[in-house]
């Protein structure tokens, strides 16, 4: 094994401390854990977790370097979370604006469960920035020679395993506070900042060189 105890302790560590920060997958759990109650959450976390799983299984392959360099592809995978992201944005702000929670709750409630596990896949597969950090981390916790494909995907499987730990934790404080973010005037609160940390997430990714 190409992977120490103790280089594996300060990539765990190292995970933890990325897992928790906010980012695209915690707005969208958030949006659907509120929208679609615990099943739309649980559905958007398991399409974040196959997303995640996707893209640490690539770069564990060598697959994410070749993405990475084919600068179309990688330019279009790019674009595509831009646009993605900025249009969850903007439903949430929609919600925000409107704030006719019975109408959307109607509708929510006859929302697929493919399209609450498809926000979830399609927000992490079409950021970019999740193939970097792999492609930018693995490696400094793999020896050359001695790591196997095996130690790689290991380390990558840490984080999808520690990503949907902590999604589900999420969730699961949001359904203990449920009905107090049902309130229009906390809900419409909710929607506003979530739809706004979409479109920033989506204009950073647009603007990094």
């Amino acid at each position: 094994m190409g992977v120490t105890w103790s280089s594996y302790g300060t990539y765990l560590i190292f995970v933890v401390l990325v897992v928790l920060a906010p980012g695209p997958d915690t707005m969208v759990t958030l949006k659907n854990a509120l929208a679609g109650g615990t099943r739309g959450g649980l559905l958007a976390i398991f399409g974040i977790g196959v997303g995640n799983l996707v893209q640490g299984t690539a770069v564990a392959l060598g697959l994410g370097t070749l993405i990475v360099r084919s600068q179309p592809v990688f330019f279009a995978l790019r674009w595509a979370g831009v646009l993605y992201l900025c249009y969850l944005g903007f439903q949430a702000l929609r919600g925000a604006w409107r704030g006719n929670y019975h109408k959307l709750d109607e509708f929510a409630s006859r929302a697929t469960g493919f399209r609450r596990w498809r926000e979830g896949f399609l927000s992490n597969i079409t950021n970019p920035k999740v193939l970097a950090l792999y492609l930018s981390v693995l490696p400094q916790f793999l020896e050359p020679g001695r790591s196997t494909p095996g130690d790689a995907l290991l380390l990558a499987y840490t984080v999808v395993v520690l990503g949907t730990v902590w999604l589900l934790v999420l969730m699961a404080l949001v359904h203990r506070v449920r009905v107090w973010l049902q309130r229009r005037r906390v809900r419409r609160s909710l929607d506003a900042v979530t739809g706004t940390a979409l479109i920033g997430f989506g204009v950073a990714l647009a603007t990094e060189g």
